[in-house]
């Protein structure tokens, strides 16, 4: 990939390496005012792509972005496990400074919007424009309008 490529895709969000490198460093940063920089950095970086990412947003690994920040907003009280995948326009908000726990390998579609202290469990899909504000079972499906859930038996292997 030449230069001109990779700044293209830079500029459109594509490649968010750095900005999760300067994410684990300010998490690992003791210094106050260091965590401050690193915060407005990642701020910057992220308003750049019209997104937002809360300072105290917990991540199980480094979610999976596919249109990059745009129009993800993530409150800094939520707390998103390893391996999901999230698209753009999502919104996980927050109500009364409680936002939502959401398990791993998750799907939300776009313009999905979770909101309040609701638990989403693992492997659970979220579909587009799908609103979500109530607590969701593992191996779930949600979906809208209207929204409702979907529910997988899942059946143990036969030895």
């Amino acid at each position: 990939m030449d230069v001109r490529d990779w700044l293209t895709d830079y500029s459109k969000g594509d490649r968010l390496h750095s900005y999760w490198r300067w994410f684990h460093r300010r998490e690992r940063c003791r210094s106050a005012l260091g965590r401050r920089v690193l915060t407005f950095l990642l701020n910057r970086m992220a308003h750049k792509h019209g997104g937002y990412i809360g300072n105290g947003a917990v991540f199980g690994g480094e979610p999976v972005l596919p249109h990059g920040l745009h129009g993800v907003y993530i409150s800094r009280y939520a707390k998103i496990g390893a391996d999901c995948w999230i698209y753009q326009n999502v919104t996980i908000g927050e109500v009364n400074r409680v936002a939502p726990i959401i398990g791993d390998r998750c799907l939300i579609g776009a313009g999905a919007v979770i909101v309040g202290g609701v638990r989403i469990g693992n492997d659970v899909k979220i579909g587009a424009g799908a609103v979500v504000n109530c607590d969701v079972p593992d191996h779930s499906t949600v979906v809208a309008p209207p929204p409702r859930i979907i529910t997988r038996e899942v059946f143990p292997h036969a030895p």
